[in-house]
């Protein structure tokens, strides 16, 4: 049964000076389903963050009164909402300097609105998991996230930090397919190692031989021909 909180829409706060932008994004949020609140500085953008304690945050780094990394620093000491940043700097400092400052996520602009979308998705369901779900079972499965100890039908299963990363991904998308790209943005964002899809699949074949019954008949990770994986609750 849903609680009251999980039946109302997801608020997300989009804080940018180019009001274009600001206005596309605010268009595209409200087709997903959510409510959408806009600032255009830092400053209005901090006020209705306090007024409003909206799901997550959307964050310019460029801000025309604060700067958004001081910005999300003030932030992350009195709220703890999921924050993505998005910005126009793509070097790897600034990539670096905007996660260490509390970001959750980092999209350069220009940016798809497919990828923002997932993003947001992706993030709001960690968020979602760490604060009310750090547990997660079924018939076969156990899984506590903040241990990292997994029972596969009462065995508990040494799984590489990987491996554990890639069925947390898959159990917070129940059902649903991932693609290679989405699975190697999520696990592997910012590495050059993993650009290759081939990568996502040999992980998965490691993963399949410690969880699956019958690694030649997988029953909780499907392969989904030419698109990627889809993982099935027991």
């Amino acid at each position: 049964m849903l609680q009251p909180d999980e039946k109302r829409k997801k608020t997300i706060l989009v804080v940018d000076d180019d009001k274009d932008i600001v206005e596309t994004i605010r268009g595209n949020l409200e087709l997903d389903g959510y409510e959408v609140l806009c600032a255009y500085d830092g400053r209005d953008g901090l006020d209705m963050a306090k007024k409003n304690r909206p799901d997550l945050i959307l964050l310019d780094l460029n801000l025309p009164d604060i700067d958004g990394i001081k910005v999300c620093e003030i932030m992350r000491r009195e709220f703890d909402f999921p924050i993505v940043m998005l910005t126009a700097r793509d070097g790897l400092s600034d990539k670096v300097l905007g996660l260490e400052c509390g970001a959750d996520d980092y999209v350069v602009k220009p940016f798809n609105f497919l990828e923002l979308s997932a993003r947001i998705k992706a993030v709001l369901k960690r968020a979602e998991r760490s604060l009310v779900k750090n547990f997660y079972e079924t018939k076969d499965f156990s899984i506590d996230f903040k241990s990292r100890i997994v029972l596969i039908r009462g065995k508990e299963i040494r799984l590489t930090k990987t491996e554990f990363e890639l069925l947390e991904l898959f159990i917070s998308y129940p059902g649903e397919v991932l693609s290679r790209d989405f699975i190697i943005n999520q696990i592997w964002r910012d590495s050059q190692l993993y650009h290759s899809t081939r990568a996502v699949d040999v992980h998965v074949q490691r993963l399949r031989k410690k969880i699956e019954p019958n690694v030649e008949y997988p029953r909780y990770i499907v392969t989904v021909p030419g698109v990627g994986y889809k993982f099935q609750p027991s």
